[in-house]
């Protein structure tokens, strides 16, 4: 078992959390108004009683950009997870499909599927999981049969106080951080250093975001109003329609 001093891991998440704010502010640049449209339900906000372009625009982008960022932290938190087991345990980046982290303590080898957060999944994603944990523990046990192989979810944060799902367990927060490192209280002494420099990083996406709005509500309003009124038909047609959309 080796060892981790705490100024190594707030090394590792300020030089690696820029990468999440630059990741972030990039997909926001590179965004545009066909794509957010195209992903949402346009009879919601209909039914909504929404009437004024912004008022449409903003909760679109901020519903899209929220999902993103989602994905883009939790590739983050994976790295960070495997950085720290990789020090105590010796983990390393799995090679098999579905499975993230690899490590072996007290004779137990460890595969972990590492998630953000305990609601990742529906059924089909479950049982996908499942499989990806027997093919695996199969392919270890090719060359050990005695080799004691466990299965693990793994969700950054969140509780779930039945870890035991029968096939695998599911560990999450405290438990998820505890187990990859031996730290009890490792999950709460990640969150200081995850605020370098987000102040200054966070005003630079502000300032994208608010030209984000302007520029979206302005294309909106050009291609999806006439007289200032939303045309919802056009919206549904260029939302849903099986023929390809004509701009005016």
């Amino acid at each position: 078992m080796g060892r981790i001093e705490n100024k190594d891991v707030i090394a590792y998440i300020e030089k690696n959390i820029s990468t999440f704010h630059a990741k972030r502010l990039e997909n926001l640049e590179k965004l545009k108004l066909s794509t957010v449209l195209q992903k949402k339900n346009p009879y919601l906000f209909k039914a909504k009683n929404i009437h004024t372009a912004q008022d449409l625009v903003k909760p679109l982008l901020d519903a899209h950009l929220s999902s993103q960022e989602e994905t883009i932290f939790g590739d983050f938190l994976e790295g960070l997870a495997i950085f720290i087991c990789e020090k105590i345990y010796g983990g390393k980046k799995s090679s098999a499909e579905g499975i993230d982290l690899e490590f072996v303590n007290d004779n137990i080898h460890y595969i972990v599927a590492i998630k953000s957060g305990p609601n990742w999944a529906n059924s089909q994603q479950l049982i996908k999981m499942k499989d990806n944990f027997r093919k695996a523990n199969r392919i270890l046990r090719t060359s050990n049969s005695k080799i004691n192989v466990q299965a693990i979810n793994g969700c950054c944060y969140g509780r779930d106080n039945r870890p035991d799902k029968g096939d695998y367990f599911k560990y999450c927060g405290q438990r998820f951080w505890e187990l990859i490192s031996g730290n009890e209280n490792l999950y709460t002494e990640i969150i200081g250093p995850l605020g370098h420099k987000a102040k200054e990083r966070n005003e630079e996406f502000l300032v994208a975001y608010a030209q984000s709005i302007n520029k979206f509500t302005l294309n909106f309003m050009n291609e999806f109003c006439i007289d200032g009124k939303v045309d919802w038909k056009k919206l549904v047609k260029f939302n849903s329609g099986k023929g390809k959309f004509k701009k005016s």
